[in-house]
């Protein structure tokens, strides 16, 4: 078998074990949890964008690599996501733009967290920051690949063995699709792409109850090992046995996708949940903490000692500056709604504004275009017309009426001399 130089990029069970993220204190089952969770935003936004396979199945194997090298405390799962898409988009040769990238996701995470799906604005502050972290976890990912992001998928080494091998075609589809979650585990680090193959060949045939050669074995054929084959098998069928991979907010520095404050609730409650329990505020009831902090309101509106005393309007005015908190403090759910809906009309009157005006400056150019294009036409036109006169005429010009001052002076020059002759002649007959 020829091997490819640059694929290289394998690493041992120990060195799995001792990952980055094992050191920062995540245990196991968390990092499988967030790596399936962060291949399965790949393969969604792939199909949403309609990108090939080769690209979600690269885009994967960058995600795998990175995180064997970076730790998920560091750097958010869902940013690292998108970028590994991003640049796999690059490297297959189907690069799409990092607005749509960052629309696909922030959609993707609103459905997941069954939120409203809120229109991001392509000039807000939000949708640039994103963009610049993005940017910034790309050439995070490159120089962690040292620039060497070549990567070697076991789909095309699966076509080659099943047609060597003669197996059914029914089982050319079951094997494709094992190769395919096969990248949402981390043995694309630990075995070669022929190795995988192997593997999943091996496990499909063992579903469709396909015998397989055995004298000699067929997978040293394809110079490969039964171990490494039986490991595959156990890692997939590991695989099928988990739960539909969540989100845990585990990384301090993550830049949600969406507007709402959910996401950084939900990691406030992380924090909150590992404060110990003899903390007062955690053994205090809800009852309680309301008293005491309606009780601080009151003491931080009362006189000081050391203050002059107000009048009248302004204790006044303080009494109806604290009505009116108390008033939006309770506010319905329903109009805050209705403020957050007439704010998304107000942001979708702005881009129809904004639209017209860009369609009303592209019929200004193309006004221009179509005139300058007249223009051409009827100088075509005058062009071909004096070309039909001169046919018409015999093909020759008429001589101009007005000579050059060089024939003048020529003629100017004979006509004098002829004269100077003239008398001369007229002087000797005399």
């Amino acid at each position: 078998m020829i091997y490819t130089a640059i694929d290289n990029f394998y690493l041992t069970d120990e060195e799995l074990q001792n990952s980055p993220s094992r050191r920062d204190g995540i245990d196991e089952a968390t990092e499988t949890n967030l790596r399936i969770y962060g291949c399965d935003l790949i393969q969604e936004s792939g199909i949403l964008l309609k990108l090939p396979q080769a690209v979600m199945a690269t885009g994967q194997v960058l995600f795998h690599r990175f995180y064997c090298k970076k730790s998920f405390a560091r750097f958010d799962v869902k940013i690292v996501a998108a970028s590994c898409l991003w640049l796999a988009t690059k490297l297959e040769e189907s690069p799409r733009k990092a607005r749509h990238v960052i629309l696909v996701f922030h959609r993707m995470e609103c459905r997941r967290e069954n939120l409203p799906i809120e229109h991001l604005d392509l000039f807000s502050k939000k949708f640039t920051d994103l963009r610049v972290e993005v940017t910034r976890t790309e050439r995070h990912i490159l120089k962690e690949m040292g620039f060497v992001c070549h990567v070697e998928h076991p789909h095309k080494f699966i076509s080659n063995y099943l047609a060597t091998l003669e197996i059914p075609s029914e089982l050319w589809q079951e094997a494709w699709n094992l190769a395919n979650d096969s990248l949402r585990s981390t043995l694309c680090v630990r075995f070669k792409s022929e190795v995988i193959a192997c593997g999943v060949v091996y496990a499909a045939a063992r579903k469709f109850q396909v015998p397989l050669p055995e004298n000699p074995p067929w997978w040293k054929a394809f110079d490969a090992e039964k171990s490494g084959i039986d490991e595959i098998c156990r890692v997939l069928a590991f695989l099928y046995s988990l739960p539909k991979a969540q989100y845990k907010p585990v990384c301090k520095d993550g830049i949600p996708f969406t507007f709402s404050s959910r996401s950084a609730d939900q990691q406030a409650q992380a924090v909150a949940t590992e404060v110990p329990q003899s903390s007062p505020i955690v053994n205090n009831d809800a009852a309680t903490l309301k008293t005491g902090l309606a009780t601080v309101d009151l003491e931080a509106d009362g006189p000081k000692l050391n203050e002059p005393k107000r009048g009248d309007d302004e204790s006044k005015g303080m009494l109806t500056d604290r009505d009116t908190r108390e008033e939006s403090m309770l506010k319905p759910k329903s109009e805050n709604r209705r403020e957050g809906s007439s704010e998304r009309s107000r942001e979708r009157e702005r881009d129809r504004e904004w639209m017209k005006g860009r369609d009303r400056d592209n019929r200004g150019r193309d006004s221009d275009r179509e005139r300058d294009e007249i223009e051409r036409e009827r100088a075509k036109d005058r062009s071909h017309r004096s070309r039909d006169r001169l046919k018409d005429s015999g093909g020759h010009s008429e001589k101009p009426r007005h000579h050059s001052s060089r024939d003048r002076d020529y003629r100017s020059s004979s006509y004098t001399s002829s004269r100077d002759k003239d008398r001369h002649r007229h002087r000797s007959y005399a």
